[in-house]
């Protein structure tokens, strides 16, 4: 009896060890000697946000085209460069332009919620084994017609890029013309308008004439890059028989928001910068083209598949810096020439899915403590199914509910003192500032492996909604198994892509 009552007391105090040890995992811990508040200049944020409102971005295309212009024939550095600015200062036409800064912050989140469900229903389909052979080009089902407009349909194939948020001046051609090119992470295909337009949106430059460029070139139906696509079709033309092949490439890209891009798949000549041209990258010539895109002419693919723009030009490492989406100010995209990082962080890829660029999170604090959020929160499953991906295109960082709950309470009681406004759109955690000058918010921070943190800058996650002075906090659930870490937490801060060592690396202040 003595012997059964000493093994039932073993077996509870093994139980009741158990439990202590899981509770002191899943409770909060301190990260050390991390500060724990953060000093948040609410003037300035507002200032910066209104000026945004009455600047002329006319004035800033004409400088840059006698700066492109300028450029031409420059001597190659060792690397690639060029200039990045927030899409909201793009030229375009006038009418477009908001004039209120709420209006401008509902439709910057109305374009973010649309690449978001995007993005995810990219991977989904992935995960659940949708491969690009299961997915029929239209050409199949219905007659290829003379015009591209034979393979305009609602195919989903890629992310959401009426949404992206940062631009820049890529030459395109021989002789090369400037045009403004929205950036992205998030997609493969790189792609412009191009003469003839059966369907184009209003785009700030004239739009591309490849009869003009000596250097232009139709890709074969055969040709590995045409494999490449996710959706193509073949079509006959005296373009490609004149170059000795027989029928040539016909690409499409839609989106999830519904817009899309159909043309040509071709060879061009594409100018970075001070930098020598590059010749044969693939590039689609689209000639129906409809969606957000604003004034861009066109998209820069940086995706990780393998028609992305850094895998045709073999750059195995390369870095962007986002300034202040309310700035006017300028950073750069580098390709090649990697420097070290303040904080490394592994580089996971989906073997499902090789377009996005996963990084591995550990945890997320706020005011100095580690929250209470499980491993599996961040983790990517054998299907391809969740993980965390470094997006230049989503703008506010997504969360599982979970995760998002965990940050968002730490948040509010450390801002019990802040007056509370009214949720605005998919945020819920909102403060009427217009009274401060400063105020003092709890820090945050992103965790990786072997205890590497990046604690982001107050303006990074507190920002304003509206020219009266209402901030909230600019994170947000998602219902699917991504989280994805969006640019405004990456305001400010280099990310850079190591290919060749798996490492996403953050350095602050290095725009």
């Amino acid at each position: 009896m003595a012997e059964r009552f000493h093994f039932v007391s073993v077996l509870f105090l093994l139980s009741l060890s158990a439990s202590l040890v899981l509770c002191r995992n899943l409770a909060p811990r301190s990260t050390g000697s991390a500060p724990t508040t953060a000093t948040f200049d609410v003037s300035a944020s507002l200032g910066q946000a209104l000026r945004a409102l009455s600047f002329d971005p006319h004035q800033a295309i004409d400088q840059e085209m006698k700066s492109f212009h300028g450029r031409s024939g420059a001597a190659a550095s060792s690397g690639l460069t060029l200039e990045l600015h927030s899409r909201d200062f793009l030229p375009t036409a006038a009418q477009a332009r908001h004039t209120d800064y709420r209006a401008l912050t509902l439709a910057r989140l109305h374009r973010d919620s649309a690449r978001v469900k995007s993005i995810a229903a990219r991977v989904a389909l992935a995960a659940h084994g949708v491969k690009r052979s299961d997915l029929k080009p239209l050409a199949e089902e219905k007659e290829l017609a003379a015009s591209e407009r034979a393979i305009k349909g609602p195919i989903v194939s890629g992310t959401s890029q009426g949404s992206g948020e940062y631009f820049s001046r890529v030459g395109i051609g021989n002789p090369a013309k400037p045009f403004y090119m929205v950036l992205d992470t998030g997609s493969d295909v790189t792609w412009v308008q191009c003469q003839p337009c059966t369907d184009c949106y209003q785009q700030s430059d004239p739009v591309f004439d490849p009869s003009a460029s000596s250097s232009y070139s139709l890709l074969p139906c055969d040709s590995p890059r045409c494999r490449a696509l996710d959706i193509s079709a073949c079509r006959n033309s005296s373009a490609a028989a004149a170059a000795g092949g027989g029928s040539s490439c016909l690409y499409q890209v839609s989106y999830g928001d519904g817009s899309y891009t159909v043309g040509d798949f071709a060879t061009e000549m594409v100018t970075l910068g001070d930098s020598a041209p590059v010749s044969n990258v693939a590039i689609g010539c689209g000639h129906d083209n409809e969606g957000l895109f604003v004034g861009a002419a066109g998209l820069l693919a940086l995706g990780g598949g393998p028609i992305s723009f850094p895998s045709q030009i073999s750059a195995r490492t390369f870095s962007y810096c986002l300034v202040d989406r309310d700035s006017p100010a300028s950073s750069t995209l580098e390709f090649g020439g990697a420097s070290a990082s303040a904080v490394a962080a592994p580089l996971l890829r989906n073997r499902k899915l090789d377009t996005f660029y996963y990084v591995e999170l550990s945890g997320i604090s706020v005011g100095g403590e580690l929250l209470s959020i499980p491993p599996s929160a961040f983790a990517m499953d054998e299907s391809g199914s969740g993980g965390v991906i470094v997006d230049s295109g989503t703008a506010v960082t997504r969360l599982q509910a979970e995760a998002y709950e965990a940050l968002r309470d730490a948040f509010r009681r450390g801002t019990s003192g802040l007056p509370a406004a009214a949720g605005v759109s998919l945020f819920d955690s909102c403060y009427d500032l217009s009274s401060r000058t400063s105020v003092e918010v709890p820090t945050v921070a992103f965790h990786f492996p072997e205890g590497r943190d990046l604690r982001l800058p107050a303006k990074n996650y507190l920002i304003p909604v509206d020219g009266t002075g209402t901030y909230c906090l600019a994170f947000a659930p998602t219902k699917a198994p991504l989280s994805i870490i969006g640019n405004v937490q990456q305001q400010g801060t280099r990310v850079s892509f190591d290919l060749d060592n798996s490492v996403v690396g953050f350095t602050p202040k290095n725009c």
